[in-house]
């Protein structure tokens, strides 16, 4: 395992042995069975948003183990400082979620999720686990007097619910103080041993919708003396994202999806009652700005002809992940730096949604996605029950991310 992990950070890193990247690359080797050890029991006790009490009781353990004296925020969130040598300049920080999903394990790996039902589909025990990688290294450069700039770490509860833990931690003051801050997500579609990045957006707005449809049910005998819901709700169904796609600027991107419709429970009756559950989802800012109050007002012009009542709730999710281009710059030296630039690949604007955008809304900040795929092998999807990680890449983020702690300030000069 060792020697596939040198491989994959590459030979830039390897002729910089000398100096804090040297160090950051002897401490991953080091520690890359124990970063392992560490998703795979995070693996096993996957917790729901807002549950996560024992998993942020073993971060705060493993933190506390490298001599650090990491706080309890939001209950299932944490935030710990690595100080730098330096203390007149803002931290940055390092970023992870928690959660687990409401997802059965499909896989059949020894270390699969004990927990029925529920299970880290999206990546989140490798992101844990990456930041507990590169806080390790960190503290060895620190305590070699050669970390300048001090690092927050960030664990964040609840990235997968609304409303989401970031807005919760930033409420706590979690980013007070900030110079910037950096992410990972894993991305199954890229091959391990590579790192996304893009400047600008890269997800999208994602708000959860609920139109809730009410009329005078009836006999579907006399439907001309009904407010047909029924038949309401099919109209909206199909023509409300159309109508949108044209009041909208096309390359913004709006695409609004349905998951759930619920309306009577007998063939012979019109029901006076039904709902409709989707995503609205934007690429651009200003269209996600615009979209409660065109939705609403579309909807009113639908429904007109059915003489039926409908009311939309539109919950403001997260805004699109933009990253900014000082921080990319960042990480794309750090992943120059660990793997070898020809390792850094260009990555297109995703329609999911991350709630890292929320502190890229106070602060400049990146995420970049952390490639999971084996060479050669299958590609995953997240939010699967049969995702799979190639766990080389716990160890090749954590080195991305502690060498763009100390790779900040040589940018920025």
């Amino acid at each position: 395992m060792e020697q596939t992990q040198q491989v994959l950070l590459g030979s830039a890193q390897q002729r910089s042995m000398l100096g804090p990247d040297g160090l950051i690359a002897r401490t991953i080797t080091e520690t890359t069975d124990r970063m392992r050890e560490v998703r795979r029991h995070l693996h096993r006790h996957p917790e729901l948003s807002h549950q996560e009490h024992s998993t942020t009781d073993f971060v705060l353990a493993q933190l506390e183990d490298l001599g650090l004296a990491p706080r309890r925020l939001a209950h299932t969130g944490a935030i710990c400082d690595i100080p730098g040598s330096d203390p007149t300049l803002a931290p940055i920080a390092l970023r992870a979620d928690m959660d687990a999903l409401g997802i059965p394990e499909l896989s059949t790996v020894a270390f699969r999720s004990t927990v029925e039902g529920v299970s880290h589909a999206c990546g989140h025990d490798v992101h844990m686990s990456a930041v507990l990688g590169a806080a390790t290294a960190l503290v060895r450069v620190a305590g070699a007097g050669a970390l300048q700039r001090g690092v927050r770490l960030v664990f964040q509860p609840s990235e997968e619910m609304h409303p989401c833990g970031a807005l919760e931690l930033i409420g706590q003051g979690v980013l007070d103080g900030v110079d910037s801050i950096l992410a990972l997500h894993c991305d199954p579609g890229v091959d391990v041993g590579h790192v996304g990045l893009k400047v600008g957006p890269i997800t999208s707005a994602t708000d959860p919708v609920r139109i809730q449809v009410r009329g005078n049910g009836g006999h579907t005998s006399r439907p001309h003396l009904t407010q047909d819901l029924v038949y309401a709700l099919g109209s909206i169904v199909t023509q409300l994202p159309a109508a949108l796609t044209r009041r909208m600027d096309p390359r913004s991107g709006v695409n609004l999806t349905w998951g759930s419709i619920h309306a009577g429970s007998a063939f012979n009756a019109i029901p006076s009652s039904g709902t409709l559950e989707g995503t609205l989802r934007c690429l651009d800012h200003d269209a996600w700005d615009r979209a409660e109050e065109l939705l609403e007002t579309v909807l009113a012009d639908l429904v007109r002809p059915w003489d039926v009542e409908a009311r939309v709730t539109h919950d403001r999710g997260v805004p699109p992940v933009s990253n900014a281009a000082s921080s990319v710059d960042v990480l794309t030296a750090a992943v120059t730096s660990v793997l070898g630039r020809e390792y850094l690949d260009p990555t297109a604007q995703s329609l999911g949604g991350e709630d890292f955008a929320w502190y890229l809304e106070k602060v400049p900040g990146a995420l970049a996605r952390l490639g999971t795929r084996t060479p050669g092998g299958r590609t995953y999807d997240l939010h699967m029950g049969d995702l799979m990680i190639d766990e080389r890449a716990i160890g090749i983020g954590a080195s991305v991310l502690a060498s763009a702690c100390v790779q900040r300030d040589l940018v920025a000069t």
